[in-house]
C-alpha cells in the first residue's frame, strides 16, 4: 500500500504508550518487594530499585522513538490501590497503620496482617490482572495526596522525557469500588462523585504545577454497558474537570472494547483529547467515530496495536486505519490499545524459541517499536517504512503457512463432536447419590483447592533438572518425597479429600501447555497477575492435541499412599485459553474445543486409573466474559460446552469438581449451573460469603465450597473466624451440599502458615458439625 509522502506533510503523529510492564527484565521489582517484606531490603533500597526500573523503562521507550512516556502507571503492588492512596480513601481499619508507616500501611491494605484483613481483590475487567477493590461508604472523606504522581512525573521530566501522567479516572474508580462494611443496603459508591471530583481537581492542579502538559484519565468502565445514570455522571465529571482553570490538558482514555454510548459523552466534554481502542471488537470504534462526526479540535491517541496479545501487528492494516482517522481528529497519535502491563517485556529475550516462530512475536518492547514505525509511516508516508512493512508482511505469511498452525486429525475430531458428547447422561441427584456411596464422606467435607507450597527446594530441584545438574530419576525421587510428605500432613490434619500438592508443576497452565502440541513456552515471558505474583503465559500457536497422559502417574502414585480419596487436578479449557496468549487466526470457540478434547482424554485416563474425584479448574470463566452484554451469550455457550466436553465422559460415581477464584460471579450464575459440575469451589473469604448468598438466590442446587481461608494474605485465620464463615455459608447452602476449603491453591504461601491454617480449617469444620449434631 504505497502512500504518497506529500499526503502527510502536515501530520505530526507521535508514538506513545498507556503504560509499561513494571517488573524489570529480571523481575527486580518482585525480588525487592519480597525482600522488603522479609526484612532483607530496607525502604530506601526498595524505592531506589523502583526508581531505577522506571528510569530504565522510560529510557528504553525514548530510545525506541516513543515521544511521550507514561508516568504514574508504575506501582509497588497495584495502580488502583495507588489511586485509593491518592484520594485518601484508606479504610478505617488501616488508617492507623498507614499513619504510622505509609509503606507498611500500603502493603497491609494489599496483603493484610494478622490483625487487619486486606482489601478484597478481583479481576481488572476481562484480564488476568487483579486489583485491590476500594471500600467506600457514605462517610468516606476524600483527601488529595499527589506525592507519588508528582514525584514520578518529576523524575521523568528531570531525565529529559516528555511525560504524560496516567491516572485511574474518577468514574471508573467509583464503579470499581464496593460499599464499605457497615454501609447501608443499596449504597452506591458512584453517589460520592461530587465529593471526589474536587480531590481530582487538586491532583490535576498539583500535576500542572509539577510540569504536566497532559494528564490521562483512564475510564475503561465506560466500554461496558452503562445505564443513563452512569453516562450522566461521566458527563458531569468531565464537564467539571474540563472546566477547571488550573489544570493540564486532559486525555480521557478507554480500552478493552468499543466505547458505545459513552463516545458522544466524552467527545462533547471539554477535554482536549481521547484515547480509543481500535483492535478486536473495539475496531467498531472507527465507524462509530466517523458516524459521530469525529473529534474536531481534539487529540486522538489511536490504539491500533493489540496491547494484550503477543502477535506482531498487521502494520499495513493499522496504517490504513490511521489514515482514515486523520480526517476525524485534529491530531492523531499512535499507541497500543491499552497498557502494556498485560504482555511480557521483550521478545528478543526468548532465545530458545524457534527463529521462524520468533518472527511472529511482539512483546511490550516490540509493540512500542511498532507504534514508532506506524507514526513515522503516518508522518512521512508508507514508502519511508517499506522495509518494515515488507518484513512484517513476510512474517505474517510465514505464520499463516506454517505446519505448526494446522493438524488435520485434530480438526476432524473437533468437527465430529455432537451435543451428546458434552452432556452427562445422569442428572445431578442421581450422580450425587452414587458419589456418596462410593466416597463415604462426612457432612461438611474438607479439602484444598489443589496446590501446596512451592518451596525453595522444589524450585531448586526444577532448576537443577533444567540445567542438567540432576537427572530425571533424582528429580522424580524429590517429587515423590514431597508428595508423600504432603499426603502425610493432610492425613494427620484430618482432611477428607486429599490432593497430591502439585510439586511437579511450574504453573497451572504452563505445566499442561508444555505437554500439549500447538503450545509454545517462554523462558522470560513474565506478566504480573497481582502484587509480586508473576506468571509466564504460554503461547497458543497451533492446533492442540495430547500425545500422552500428563497427570495420571503422579495422581495414581499419591492414591497408592493413602486410603482417602485423592483428587485428580486439571486446568480447564477456558482457563487454558484465558491464561495463555491465544492464537488470533481462528475463533476462540474452535480453539477451546480442541483443548477440551485433549483434556477429555486425560479425564478418561484418570478415571480408568481409579481416580474417584477429578477437579477441572476454571478460574478464568468469569474474567473472560465479554465486557458488552450483547457478546456474552455466544461466549458462555462455547465456554460451558468446552467444560462439559472435558468432563462429560465419566461414570455417575466419579465426582467432578471445578474451581473459580477472585471474580464477580453474580452475572454468570446460569453459566455456572450449565457447567454441571458436581462440586464448585469459589472465593468467599474476603467477600464474607457473598457468593454463597448469590448462589442460593439463583437456586443453584449442586454442591458448593465457598472459601473460608484467604490464601492471598499471609495472616492465619483462627478457628472461630473460619467457623463463623461456615455458619454464614450454612445460612445460604444446606449442609448436605456445603464443602469446606480455602479460597484458592496454596502454592504461594509458606508451610508454617498453611499448616496452621488448614488445621484450623479442619477444627472449624468439626466444631460446626458438632453444633449441628447437637441441634445448635
Amino acid at each position: 500500500m504505497a502512500t504518497h509522502p506529500t499526503a502527510f506533510t502536515a501530520v505530526r503523529a507521535r508514538a506513545t504508550v498507556h503504560g509499561y510492564p513494571r517488573q524489570g527484565p529480571g523481575r527486580e521489582l518482585k525480588k525487592a518487594v519480597e525482600g522488603y517484606w522479609a526484612g532483607r531490603v530496607d525502604a530506601a533500597a526498595l524505592h531506589d530499585t523502583a526508581a531505577a526500573l522506571r528510569r530504565d523503562a522510560w529510557r528504553r521507550l525514548a530510545d525506541a522513538g516513543v515521544h511521550e512516556v507514561p508516568t504514574g502507571d508504575f506501582s509497588l503492588y497495584d495502580h488502583v490501590l495507588d489511586t485509593t492512596v491518592m484520594v485518601g480513601a484508606v479504610p478505617e481499619r488501616h488508617r492507623a497503620a498507614v499513619e504510622a508507616d505509609a509503606l507498611d500501611g500500603y502493603f497491609a491494605m494489599a496483603r493484610g496482617t494478622q490483625q487487619l484483613p486486606p482489601l478484597e481483590m478481583t479481576k481488572w475487567f476481562d484480564t488476568n490482572y487483579h486489583y485491590l477493590v476500594p471500600e467506600l461508604g457514605p462517610d468516606t472523606a476524600f483527601t488529595a495526596d499527589s506525592t507519588k504522581q508528582t514525584g514520578e512525573l518529576g523524575e521523568a521530566l528531570a531525565q529529559g522525557h516528555a511525560a504524560r501522567p496516567v491516572l485511574v479516572g474518577p468514574v471508573t474508580y467509583l464503579l470499581l469500588a464496593k460499599p464499605a462494611p457497615g454501609a447501608p443496603p443499596g449504597f452506591q459508591p458512584l453517589t460520592l462523585l461530587d465529593r471526589l471530583l474536587p480531590v481530582y481537581a487538586e491532583v490535576l492542579s498539583d500535576l500542572r504545577a509539577a510540569g504536566a502538559e497532559w494528564v490521562q484519565l483512564d475510564e475503561p468502565a465506560l466500554v461496558q454497558d452503562q445505564p443513563p445514570a452512569v453516562l450522566n455522571a461521566a458527563a458531569r465529571a468531565y464537564r467539571e474537570l474540563g472546566g477547571l482553570a488550573d489544570r493540564p490538558k486532559l486525555l480521557a482514555a478507554t480500552y478493552f472494547d468499543r466505547v458505545g454510548d459513552a463516545l458522544p459523552v466524552l467527545a462533547k466534554s471539554p477535554v482536549e483529547g481521547l484515547a480509543l481502542d481500535f483492535t478486536g471488537p473495539a475496531a467498531a470504534n472507527l465507524d462509530a467515530l466517523a458516524a459521530a462526526g469525529g473529534l474536531p479540535g481534539k487529540r486522538l491517541i489511536a490504539g491500533v496495536i493489540d496491547g494484550r496479545n503477543v502477535w506482531i501487528n498487521d502494520l499495513e492494516r493499522s496504517l490504513s486505519t490511521l489514515a482514515t482517522l486523520l480526517g476525524l481528529a485534529d491530531r492523531v497519535d499512535v499507541a497500543p490499545s491499552c497498557s502494556l502491563l498485560h504482555v511480557p517485556l521483550d521478545a528478543t529475550a526468548e532465545r530458545d524459541v524457534d527463529p521462524q516462530v520468533a518472527r511472529w512475536l511482539a512483546f511490550a518492547r516490540q509493540k512500542a517499536e511498532e507504534s514508532v514505525t506506524l507514526a513515522r509511516g503516518l508522518n512521512e508516508g508508507s514508502d519511508t517504512i517499506a522495509p518494515q512493512l515488507a518484513a512484517n508482511r513476510s512474517a505474517r505469511a510465514s505464520r499463516a503457512a506454517s505446519a505448526l498452525t494446522r493438524d488435520p486429525a485434530v480438526r476432524a475430531r473437533a468437527a465430529a463432536v455432537t451435543a451428546a458428547d458434552a452432556r452427562r447422561p445422569q442428572p445431578y441427584a442421581e450422580r450425587a447419590a452414587a458419589q456418596r456411596a462410593r466416597l463415604g464422606l462426612p457432612l461438611l467435607p474438607t479439602t484444598t483447592i489443589g496446590s501446596f507450597p512451592q518451596t525453595r527446594e522444589l524450585r531448586t530441584a526444577r532448576a537443577d533438572l533444567r540445567a542438567g545438574r540432576i537427572d530425571a530419576t533424582a528429580y522424580d525421587e524429590r517429587i515423590a518425597t514431597e508428595i508423600r510428605e504432603v499426603l502425610a500432613f493432610q492425613d494427620k490434619a484430618g482432611l477428607d479429600v486429599l490432593v497430591h500438592g502439585e510439586p511437579e508443576r511450574n504453573d497451572m497452565v504452563q505445566y499442561f501447555a508444555e505437554q500439549l502440541t500447538g503450545y509454545l513456552a517462554t523462558q522470560h515471558g513474565w506478566v504480573q497477575s497481582y502484587g509480586t505474583r508473576y506468571v509466564r503465559p504460554p503461547i497458543l500457536a497451533g492446533d492442540i492435541s495430547r500425545p500422552e497422559p500428563m497427570t495420571v502417574a503422579w495422581t495414581a502414585y499419591a492414591q497408592s499412599h493413602t486410603e482417602r480419596p485423592v483428587k485428580g487436578m486439571l486446568t480447564g479449557p477456558v482457563t487454558m485459553l484465558a491464561w495463555s496468549f491465544v492464537r488470533d487466526d481462528q475463533p476462540l470457540a474452535d480453539t477451546a474445543r480442541q483443548v477440551a478434547l485433549a483434556l477429555r482424554d486425560e479425564v478418561g485416563d484418570l478415571e480408568a486409573a481409579g481416580t474417584a474425584v477429578i477437579q477441572v479448574d476454571e478460574p478464568a470463566l468469569r474474567e473472560t466474559l465479554p465486557l458488552r452484554t450483547a457478546d456474552r451469550a455466544e461466549y458462555l455457550a462455547w465456554a460451558t460446552e468446552a467444560f462439559r466436553l472435558t468432563t462429560a465422559g465419566v461414570r455417575a460415581d466419579t465426582q467432578i469438581h471445578t474451581h473459580m477464584c477472585y471474580a464477580e460471579f453474580g452475572d454468570i450464575m446460569a453459566a455456572i449451573e450449565q457447567l454441571d459440575a458436581d462440586v464448585i469451589s469459589l472465593e468467599a473469604a474476603r467477600s464474607r460469603m457473598q457468593v454463597a448468598d448469590e448462589l442460593a438466590a439463583a437456586g443453584y442446587a449442586h454442591a458448593v465450597g465457598p472459601g473460608v481461608y484467604d490464601i492471598h494474605s499471609p495472616r492465619v485465620p483462627d478457628v472461630e473466624e473460619i467457623a463463623a464463615l461456615l455458619r454464614k455459608g450454612l445460612a445460604a447452602i444446606p449442609a448436605e451440599r456445603l464443602w469446606v476449603n480455602p479460597d484458592c491453591g496454596l502454592k504461594t504461601r509458606g508451610w508454617a502458615e498453611v499448616r496452621t491454617s488448614l488445621e484450623h480449617l479442619v477444627e472449624a469444620a468439626q466444631r460446626v458439625r458438632a453444633e449441628r449434631a447437637g441441634g445448635q
